[in-house]
């Protein structure tokens, strides 16, 4: 009985049958699993929490109903160590029922994805060489030529609209939308075949077809410069993309290396995750150029009142002996900018090392937590973000490279966090009356 699932993040899978002495579904089962284990193995390995942080893959479950009793497979994806894995595949053997049926779950086995890989990468290494011996002649210049023709002739057509693809796309759960055939060829000579070109900023038909197949997974791997901006909004708007990936800025694919590729692709983030840092980027300067005026008159309207506290003692009284008949107007006047001012973030009040780590976090992806006086306590990745914050005791300031959500607001709240400055950010409803929350643009460099 087999079941897809996302093999290019999951170290290992945890592979269960089930018998139900009753007639379920499937969300009935997903139910308990979730219902039974919650709880029992403390917060770091709640499934809600793994799932939550993509430790864990999408549970995926097969039942069949004969006789009045059902039988099934639970498969989950798994990318934790093998001691988390072990305990959590234990922790599915204490499903005892779904529903009101009595239920028995056992472990079949847990299979190693990187074992398998290892295995594959073996038996297509011998094949090179026998094929290399063979065929390509020892000279270097050779070489290259031979695989760079080889690529060229191996990259596919695909679907209606023939976008060029790679020989691998048609069978793989995982596909990697690229802008032209250049970064096809030069992915396909790292290995990477499972990809798909969309050429041009309009994006086919074929591709948004391709990204809604159910199981499928969906990698955008775009070019660091305007143009891969303008791509990932309209993928956004039309097609269903998991993850984006970005050259270096000023880059393009077709030229990067393979650390390059690799790192960006290792790097990679939500889809959702990454159209909020572009769409930061585009509203950053006319922001500026909105706030500018403003400043000026709040300058004016503060050398008008200096002006006015300097007076002589004579105009003084004379504009206290008018003050009864338009005090009501007057208080009203004063009170009005006080209501609708919003505090300001500016290097007037935000410490230089705050601001420093703004610029060092930048496109970096990655976060930096502040202790007392300015000491930098940790540094982890956006992902670990959360997780790391919940494990100090007490942090006076967070800067990173992502989106600040409410989820976030309020574990920082938890934790004392008097600065929280990310990239872009969401509505935040509840925002705590100790805490500063504020983006990258809110930072005067």
């Amino acid at each position: 009985m087999g079941t897809d699932f996302d093999s290019s993040t999951a170290k290992y899978v945890i592979r269960a049958k089930i018998e139900i002495d009753g007639v379920v579904d499937k969300p009935d089962v997903v139910g308990a699993v979730f219902g039974q284990t919650e709880g029992l193995l403390g917060e770091d390995l709640d499934l809600r929490e793994l799932q939550r942080t993509g430790r864990i893959g999408r549970i995926q479950i097969v039942i069949r109903s004969q006789g009045g009793k059902s039988k099934g497979e639970v498969v989950i994806p798994v990318s934790l160590n093998k001691t988390a894995t072990a305990i959590l595949a234990a922790s599915l053997e204490t499903v005892d029922r779904v529903g009101p049926c009595m239920a028995k779950v056992t472990l079949l086995k847990l299979e190693d994805i990187r074992g398998a890989k290892r295995r594959k990468v073996v038996s297509r290494a011998i094949s090179i060489l026998k094929g290399w011996e063979e065929d390509i002649a020892p000279g270097s210049d050779e070489i290259t030529s031979a695989v760079t023709k080889a690529s060229k002739r191996n990259v596919a057509k695909y679907g209606l609209d023939k976008l060029p693809a790679g020989p691998e796309l048609a069978g793989s759960k995982e596909i990697i939308i690229v802008e032209g055939r250049a970064d096809i060829i030069n992915l396909m000579k790292m290995g990477i075949n499972n990809t798909i070109a969309v050429e041009g900023t309009r994006v086919p038909k074929t591709v948004i077809n391709l990204t809604k197949k159910r199981g499928m997974t969906t990698i955008a791997f775009l070019d660091g410069d305007r143009g891969g901006d303008l791509i990932l909004r309209e993928l956004m708007q039309v097609a269903n993309v998991d993850y984006i990936a970005r050259a270096p800025e000023g880059k393009e694919v077709e030229e990067l290396s393979r650390r390059q590729v690799t790192k960006a692709l290792q790097t990679r983030i939500p889809a959702d995750q990454a159209l909020a840092l572009v769409s930061g980027r585009k509203t950053k300067a006319p922001a500026k150029t909105r706030r500018q005026p403003r400043r000026e008159d709040a300058f004016r309207k503060t050398e008008k009142t200096r002006t006015t506290r300097t007076r002589t003692p004579s105009k003084t009284r004379t504009t206290q002996s008018r003050a009864p008949k338009r005090a009501g107007t007057t208080t009203r006047r004063a009170e009005t900018p006080r209501r609708s001012r919003t505090p300001k973030l500016s290097t007037e009040n935000v410490d230089a090392a705050y601001i420093k780590a703004v610029t060092d976090v930048k496109e970096s992806f990655k976060a930096v937590l502040f202790g007392n006086n300015q000491k930098v306590l940790v540094e982890c990745g956006v992902a670990d973000l959360a997780k790391t914050l919940e494990l100090q005791d007490s942090v006076d300031a967070v800067i990173f490279d992502g989106v600040v959500t409410q989820r976030l607001v309020d574990v920082a709240n938890s934790k004392k966090v008097k600065l929280l400055i990310g990239a872009a950010k969401t509505d935040i409803e509840k925002k705590p009356a100790t805490m500063r929350v504020a983006t990258f643009d809110d930072v005067e460099q």
